[in-house]
């Protein structure tokens, strides 16, 4: 992930979030949040996160669990674990097989804006 312009922010597994916060650096979920979660650099939601919450950022890499709209300024990766609930805003979009969407997708400027699925190799 790329640098942000504050300092990092750590919600580890095991800690439960409430309320809305702003980060204008890069910030990794492990745990819960709800409320609504901003990141002026980039966010890493992680495999156990569940997040209850609109969020935005830069960049993201989601394997968690998201209930909330998304807007994502440049790129998004779903990894295989993510399941996510609500509408998502992106430029960029990488969705890894096994993702859950249940949303609507919005991709603005759809001529810098690119949608990868990575598929799986059968031997």
């Amino acid at each position: 992930m790329a640098k942000g312009n504050g300092g990092d922010t750590i919600i580890a597994e095991g800690v439960k979030v409430e309320g809305d916060f702003t980060s204008n650096g890069n910030v990794t979920i492990e745990g819960h949040v709800s409320g609504n979660v901003a990141a002026g650099g980039d966010i890493f939601i992680g495999e156990n996160a569940v997040i209850d919450a609109d969020v935005t950022a830069k960049n993201a890499v989601v394997a968690g669990r998201v209930k909330g709209n998304v807007r994502i300024d440049e790129k998004i990766e779903l990894t295989a674990s993510s399941n996510l609930e609500g509408d998502l805003e992106t430029r960029v979009m990488i969705v890894a097989p096994g993702a859950q969407i249940n949303g609507r997708i919005v991709m603005p400027d759809g001529k810098k804006g690119a949608v990868s699925v990575e598929e799986e190799i059968e031997d």
